[in-house]
């Protein structure tokens, strides 16, 4: 136990250090306000460089997460299919897919998934 006590303490030490040594050392300065300007060729740029953010990008980019999530929970249904049941597993995965091909349903009907409108 003492033991387990001296390894945590020496990694809380290690990383609090670590930490400080990067915010230290990755301060922005005056020197770096030209870095993070934009670049048109040389030139001043016409119009701002930052413009707001399209909340449809952002909707379209959650179904996407929420699909690529639904992969990674779909995939280990493969492995376990020597230990559980055909009947079992099929039926688990295919509810999961019916909501979320709900989800998506909903999401068409809701017209986020439209790009212009």
């Amino acid at each position: 136990m003492k033991l387990l006590l001296v390894a945590f303490t020496i990694s809380v030490l290690i990383s609090s250090l670590l930490i400080l040594i990067s915010t230290l050392f990755s301060k922005k300065t005056v020197l770096d306000r030209e870095k993070v300007s934009p670049f048109e060729c040389g030139f001043d740029p016409k119009n701002t460089s930052r413009i707001p953010f399209s909340i449809r990008f952002f909707l379209i980019a959650i179904v996407f997460l929420i699909f690529d999530i639904e992969i990674s929970i779909l995939l280990p249904l493969g492995l376990i299919s020597n230990t559980i049941p055909p009947i079992l597993w099929m039926s688990a995965g295919g509810l999961f897919l019916l909501l979320v091909t709900f989800g998506l349903f909903y999401e068409w009907k809701e017209k986020t998934l439209d790009w212009i409108s």
